[in-house]
């Protein structure tokens, strides 16, 4: 299984013929959806869904199968999934897990959010939601304004997978990439590394 990462919050998991494709939003780049065969969409910000770029996915493939919670769903004629339930992506078993956006302040912004755990990948969205389930490869969100760097790493110890990569990182310059990549790079909990940029990791 092969896991990509485009920008932002954007990753794509592939598996023979089968390529599912997590948030692509307005930050990320078109060809993250080609030959896309499912797409999982975390909530309604555009960092993390482009409702032009799926329109275009579907006019290549009207049976593109696109997975998000219930009134998110509805706007976009997708299949609607709720926190907790497990289904098939394409063939990927997937569990949604969390159900809300972290707070920013005063209880904003206040939207659903789905965190998605793919056969042992976990995309969390923009929440830091700790799921019952194993996680073998998590996606940490590396910066927003919903989040702090310690948050992070008491995410990644709370989880303890075997691997982790760093998402949500477009409001980041290079120093302050690698000020976070530091960071995580110190934590015994888990083997941290950065995916470059259309770059690829082979997964167990």
């Amino acid at each position: 299984m092969r896991l990509t990462k485009y920008s932002h919050a954007c990753i794509r998991i592939e598996d023979g013929d089968r390529v599912l494709v997590i948030d692509p939003g307005v930050f990320s780049e078109a060809e993250a959806l080609d030959g896309a065969t499912a797409v999982l969409i975390s909530h309604e910000h555009e960092d993390h869904v482009d409702v032009d770029k799926i329109a275009a996915a579907r006019a290549v493939d009207p049976g593109l199968g696109v997975f998000a919670y219930p009134s998110l769903a509805l706007t976009l004629k997708a299949t609607a999934v709720q926190p907790g339930e497990t289904f098939s992506a394409d063939g990927f078993q997937v569990t949604a897990v969390g159900g809300e956006h972290a707070e920013i302040i005063d209880g904003l912004p206040g939207c659903p959010n789905l965190g998605y755990l793919v056969e042992g990948v976990y995309h969390p969205g923009d929440a830091l939601f700790v799921p019952e389930e194993p996680v073998e490869t998590l996606l940490v969100p590396a910066s927003g304004p919903w989040l702090k760097l310690r948050e992070a790493i008491e995410f990644v110890r709370a989880i303890r997978p075997a691997r982790t990569f760093p998402i949500h990182d477009v409001n980041l310059s290079a120093l302050g990439l690698a000020n976070f990549d530091g960071w995580l790079e110190d934590e015994p909990a888990t083997t941290y590394a950065r995916i470059a940029l259309g770059g690829s990791v082979e997964l167990g």
